[in-house]
């Protein structure tokens, strides 16, 4: 079976644009009493919206030292941790490995890889949502520019500037704050509102049954009726009895 494509990128552009987050939603922590407000927030979830940034590495010698920030968001509010401060990545880690809550994204086998790494601990509760795609039909990486013009038909952004920008830093622009919320708000979104769009969508074709279950023509009756003499010497019966086995139909055939 084809697989099913999703809106290009142009295509996604005619939609109406995606409702990012204000600034006034995107949290910062910085401090004690924030990382500490941040944290009860956090916990209390069942699911977040989840993706990572890095300083980009522009040839072969560079040390990647990455992720440096974790984004994680609600529907309504997106947390920017930035992990060279201590206690942001305490908080990542708790996150992060919770069982209780679910972190979706898209694209995510790198950051289970190189995440475990930086934070010193194993993730737990991840579900790429390029997988829930796949199963309606859709190819390996659908992305999240894809699947809001799909689910909530609306045009999701990305600035090629703000993703190659430096995420190292200890203080982060505006516009890379906007980015980072948006990759993690964007996922939100989607999983609060897949339950309807997989509820439309067409239930999926049986798969077609392997051939030993379908029905068949019953084979042909050995030959059991009486016993075979003898073979004579220089092997003149072997001959007629290799022939036969050629000539009557097999199963495979019959199918």
């Amino acid at each position: 079976m084809s697989r099913l494509k999703p809106p290009t990128k142009e295509q996604s552009q005619l939609l109406p644009p995606f409702q990012a987050l204000p600034d006034a939603a995107i949290i910062v922590p910085a401090n004690e009493a924030e990382f500490a407000q941040a944290r009860a927030e956090l916990l209390a979830q069942s699911a977040l919206g989840f993706d990572t940034e890095s300083k980009p590495l522009f040839h072969v010698a560079q040390v990647d030292t990455g992720p440096h920030v974790v984004q994680l968001a609600t529907p309504q509010r997106a947390w920017i941790l930035q992990l060279h401060h201590p206690q942001a990545l305490a908080l990542a880690r708790e996150v992060l490995g919770h069982p209780g809550i679910c972190k979706v994204g898209f694209g995510l086998d790198n950051d289970q890889s190189s995440l475990p790494r930086r934070l010193g601990a194993e993730l737990a509760h991840i579900v790429d949502l390029d997988r829930v795609f796949k199963r309606h039909g859709y190819g390996a990486s659908t992305g999240v520019r894809a699947a809001v013009a799909l689910v909530l038909g609306q045009n999701f952004q990305k600035s090629k500037k703000q993703s190659t920008s430096n995420w190292s830093l200890p203080r982060l622009s505006e516009g890379q704050l906007r980015y980072a919320a948006n990759d993690a708000h964007g996922p939100a979104v989607v999983y609060a509102a897949l339950p309807a769009w997989e509820a439309a969508q067409p239930v999926a074709a049986p798969a077609r049954a392997p051939r030993a279950a379908r029905a068949a023509a019953p084979a042909p009756a050995m030959a059991t009726a009486a016993p075979r003499p003898a073979a004579p010497a220089g092997g003149a019966e072997r001959r007629p009895r290799v022939a036969a086995l050629f000539q009557a139909p097999s199963r495979k055939s019959a199918d």
